[in-house]
């Protein structure tokens, strides 16, 4: 078997793996993929567009384009309240999943330990062994709004703990962190000597208070690699284009890697997110306010049917409880699928603390979730 090892002990997607039903059945409402259900704005594709006509098909700088990179450094600043030099503490790269990733491969050697908060995004725990690190999972729960604690995350620090890694707001559960509950684990953080990788990539996608980067508290810039990206604020899901902001030594160390992996992210794409970050901010605003008006419509449907859901105050995730059913998330979910026409997925996929709920994408069509929910009460009094 010529196959790595720590390559071949890595579980296919669950997402993913359910989706490979998905597409073999007709007539489906789909609740599943995190993907906007808008088109990217106009004026974006528009630049896309008038940069491939202008001829721009070239490479760019491993770093990016010098253009892109200075909109970055006043955006992150303007808005997340953290200054970054263009020069040489920004990088911007293929999506935030390539970011997480040479950040990982950057820092860790074989054996380091990844602190995390599960339920988390199904790319965490195997891109932390695929750098040969050894993933630590905290539980968050749905009391708690599925924050993470401080208190948690001092309990499972240990000898070889070398990273944080926070996603807020968090796919799956929409869970977010307020400013106080940052502090804490800030503090924790600089006792204890971890670095931190925080992924907010559904920043702007925040219905209720402000959102807070743990980057901007007292002393975290030179201990916080800071990823994000286009994809969820500005619909700009295939255009694959993230960014890693960070002390200019991880910064360097993460280019090493994407100069012999990636070279560089699509100049097409760059021209692209460069008008994003410049016009972009009333789209963002527009589609957030739709994803608020279609989180309250679901969230109180699953309450409505008797699926104890809570409110999520960011992303485009509701993470209901289907426990009061008697089947497990992957039951639920695959009958859902075949009995009813409505694809979610198992909150299993997303660590074992997300058994018995299951995440629901409300980036769909305010029509689509109404008959999707409908669906979905049908389908609860057919299993009584």
């Amino acid at each position: 078997m010529f196959v790595a090892k720590h390559v071949s002990s890595i579980p296919r997607s669950g997402i993913r793996e359910f989706f490979d039903v998905v597409q073999n059945t007709t007539g489906v409402i789909s609740l599943g993929v995190g993907e906007p259900d808008f088109a990217t704005p106009w004026h974006i594709r528009e630049a896309a567009i008038y940069a491939l006509e202008r001829g721009r098909t070239t490479y760019t700088s491993n770093l990016g384009l010098p253009k892109l990179r200075e909109a970055i450094s006043r955006y992150v600043d303007e808005t997340f309240h953290v200054p970054y030099d263009p020069k040489a503490e920004i990088l911007v790269t293929v999506g935030v999943s390539e970011a997480l990733d040479i950040a990982l491969r950057a820092v860790l050697d074989p054996g380091d330990e990844v602190i995390y908060h599960e339920p988390c995004y199904v790319s965490y725990s195997p891109s932390v062994t695929l750098a040969h690190g050894v993933p630590v999972p905290v539980v968050c729960s749905v009391d708690r709004g599925f924050a993470v604690t401080a208190e948690a995350i001092e309990q499972a620090i240990r000898p070889r703990s070398k990273v944080l890694l926070l996603n807020f707001p968090t796919n799956p559960t929409g869970g977010t962190m307020s400013r106080e509950e940052l502090i804490k684990v800030a503090e924790v953080a600089r006792r204890h000597n971890l670095l931190i990788i925080t992924d907010e990539i559904y920043s702007e996608l925040t219905f209720e208070g402000e959102h807070t980067s743990i980057a901007c508290l007292p002393g975290m810039k030179e201990r916080t690699i800071f990823l994000h990206g286009f994809s969820k604020a500005y619909s700009m899901t295939g255009f694959r284009i993230g960014y890693a902001c960070g002390p200019v030594e991880l910064i360097e160390a993460m280019m090493r890697i994407h100069q012999y992996s990636m070279l560089c992210a699509s100049i097409i794409s760059q021209e692209a997110a460069i008008e994003a970050l410049q016009n972009g901010r009333p789209d963002t605003v527009e589609m957030r306010d739709q994803y608020k008006l279609r989180r309250n419509f679901i969230v109180k449907a699953f309450n409505d049917m008797g699926l104890a859901c809570h409110l999520p105050r960011g992303s485009f995730y509701a993470f209901p409880s289907i426990q009061s059913s008697g089947l497990s998330s992957k039951e639920f979910a695959v009958r859902l699928l075949k009995e009813h026409k409505v694809a979610c997925v198992p909150g299993s996929a997303f660590g074992a603390c997300g058994e018995g709920f299951l995440r629901c994408c409300f980036a769909t069509a305010l029509d689509q979730i109404q008959i999707a929910t409908d669906r979905i009460g049908k389908f609860l009094i057919s299993i009584k």
